[in-house]
């Protein structure tokens, strides 16, 4: 039994069966073989070591051509690994005594192997594992040809292991719904693979370092994700546990659904408005269960994720239509195409960008593709007819963006007009508030449009310096560091001077910890995961207005983001002690 421990991103706790993905979304289940079959498989292990080997030996003598003798040399590595008939016959050894696959014995092998390089003093070699990991991919791509497993169509309930989860895997799995828990090397809090656990309510530990190098596919795992723990190969005693654990998480998630249908009001009569964030349409009706009055946040990359085309215009309008219609009347914000940083175009430009975090992502990115951009917000005002639908336009830093924006928008309006179609002329248009410059303009903003919605997860990246999705720096990036707490009140308080409604729809407004926090400082409208919404109903349903203050204006005398979750942790376990 081996714990490894990382961040924690989605609470609750899961005991199931791994799937290990890599880079090529490859499933290596165990699977046993009767004596018959395993001349069988060894051949097949031999022929993959030759073919495998051909492929790098073929690929040095490009590189040599290309590049010189000296930059051939780096493949030089798979190729004496390949050589080496030892390496090959304890293959073949572990196939032949354990009566499993050759693909399951080259994944036990290559997970020891990659453990040894890992565990190395020496910078340098240590990263050499990377090389390790292609040689894997390489083998295994020969061993399986086409019966890998398509990760949108999982046969069994599993919990998934990888070493990252790119945007088009986690749309992938997400069609499968089969996926019970997330545990990945790399990762942040709001990292997207944290964002999109959250949102299907699965618990997942991210930031672990190396937990896809220490499991196989098939072995069992516990994922603790509320205390942010991974437990490989657990005993009886401890599986018994965990599911006592289960079991009462069970029970609690039961009495908190009795709140489904019950204001979120104090209990001195103020009320609060808890919307919901989607990232897919089905997810509107688990918003609707789980007790939001609305979608604050419906997040539009999916339909660029999981394909190699553009979508239409059609597939925009169905995909908001089912939305809508699911909410009955309710508010739907739409958020215009967040594309960029980790999402989409970096797989697709032939030069990647050094910093996208800080690069055309989001709204820049649409205003340099404007034919991408009417495509979407024709699409959104068809659908506004269909009941209460508002735009949202991300990552705005300056009064010009958003003019142009707005320009934009009132051009496809005016396109829609000479063609006939119906559309909300009146729409309410918002943006995001995520950036220092447009915290700071944010009374200029307030001016210029409907609503605002604060953006936590990228404002605090943006003010702490700390990307969001580096697990190396993930202790330095606080949502509680008095510079964010200060900064939230001041858009709050620039929002309510000019009578227009504000939001906070980052991982923030999920989190029972700043819950009291924010409904001090006067929000009144948090956009959360549909799984949180049932615990911020319960914390706002067992306080007053008043004691919230007073949590305001004792967090302000702090001088640390530390100083600020103890206190916060303490104030949240009072009202929720099962769950902080």
């Amino acid at each position: 039994m081996e714990i490894i421990r990382g961040i924690a991103v989605s609470p609750g706790v899961v005991i199931s069966h791994a799937f290990v993905l890599d880079a090529e979304d490859v499933r290596i289940p165990r699977r046993s073989v009767v004596e018959s079959d395993l001349p069988a498989e060894m051949a097949a292990m031999t022929a993959a070591f030759k073919s495998t080997r051909k492929e790098y030996v073929e690929l040095q003598e490009d590189v040599a051509r290309s590049l010189g003798e000296e930059a051939s040399t780096v493949l030089g590595f798979p190729i004496k690994v390949l050589s080496d008939d030892r390496w090959r016959q304890k293959i073949i050894e572990r196939i032949e005594q354990n009566q499993v696959s050759a693909a399951y014995a080259v994944s036990l092998t290559m997970r020891e192997y990659k453990q040894r390089f890992l565990q190395l003093k020496d910078r340098y070699i240590s990263e050499r594992v990377q090389e390790v990991y292609d040689l894997e991919r390489r083998l295994l791509q020969h061993l399986l040809g086409k019966k890998r497993e398509d990760i949108a169509h999982l046969e069994a309930e599993v919990v998934v292991v990888a070493h990252d989860l790119t945007p088009s895997q986690t749309a992938e799995l997400e069609k499968s719904g089969k996926v019970l828990g997330i545990a990945t090397d790399l990762g942040g809090r709001t990292s997207h693979t944290a964002i999109v656990a959250r949102s299907w309510g699965v618990p997942a530990v991210v930031g672990l370092g190396e937990i896809s190098a220490h499991v196989t596919g098939g072995d069992t795992i516990i994922i603790d994700g509320t205390h942010g723990m991974v437990i490989c190969d657990p005993d009886q005693a401890t599986i018994e546990e965990y599911r006592k654990r289960r079991e009462k998480l069970i029970v609690r998630d039961r009495a908190l659904g009795e709140l489904r249908d019950l204001p979120a009001q104090t209990l001195d009569g103020v009320t609060v408005d808890l919307l919901g964030n989607i990232e897919f349409p089905h997810e509107a009706s688990i918003c609707l269960e789980r007790g939001a009055i609305g979608i604050g946040l419906y997040r539009t990359e999916f339909l660029y994720l999981g394909d190699d085309s553009n979508p239409s215009e059609e597939k925009h309008y169905e995909a908001y239509r089912r939305v809508i219609e699911a909410m009955y009347g309710r508010p739907v914000v739409i958020r215009t195409l967040d594309l960029g940083a980790d999402k989409y175009t970096q797989t697709r430009n032939p030069v990647p960008e050094r910093n996208p975090f800080l690069g055309c992502r989001s709204i820049r990115l649409c205003l340099r593709n404007l034919d991408l951009f009417k495509l979407q917000l024709r699409a959104i005002l068809r659908a506004s007819v269909l009941g209460d639908v508002r735009i949202m336009f991300p990552l705005v830093t300056t009064l010009l963006e958003l003019r142009q924006a707005r320009t934009v928008l009132r051009d496809t309006m005016e396109d829609l007009e000479e063609m006939g179609v119906a559309f909300c002329r009146d729409i309410p248009v918002g943006m995001m508030v995520e950036t220092p410059a447009a915290a700071d303009s944010s009374a200029a903003f307030a001016a210029e449009v409907d609503f605002f919605s604060i953006g936590t997860n990228d404002l605090v990246q943006y003010m702490l310096a700390v990307d969001r999705g580096n697990e190396r720096v993930a202790t330095l990036y606080s949502p509680a560091h008095p510079a964010i707490i200060r900064k939230v009140r001041s858009i709050i308080r620039t929002a309510d001077r000019a009578n227009i409604p504000v939001s906070l729809c980052g991982e923030m407004a999920g989190d029972p910890i700043f819950a009291l926090l924010l409904l001090g400082l006067g929000l009144r409208s948090f956009s959360m995961a549909p799984a949180d919404v049932p615990e911020i109903k319960k914390i706002v349903r067992s306080v007053t207005l008043r004691h919230a203050r007073w949590v305001v204006r004792k967090v302000m005398t702090f001088e640390s983001d530390r100083e600020v979750v103890n206190y916060l942790r303490d104030e949240a376990r009072r009202l929720l002690p099962e769950s902080v």
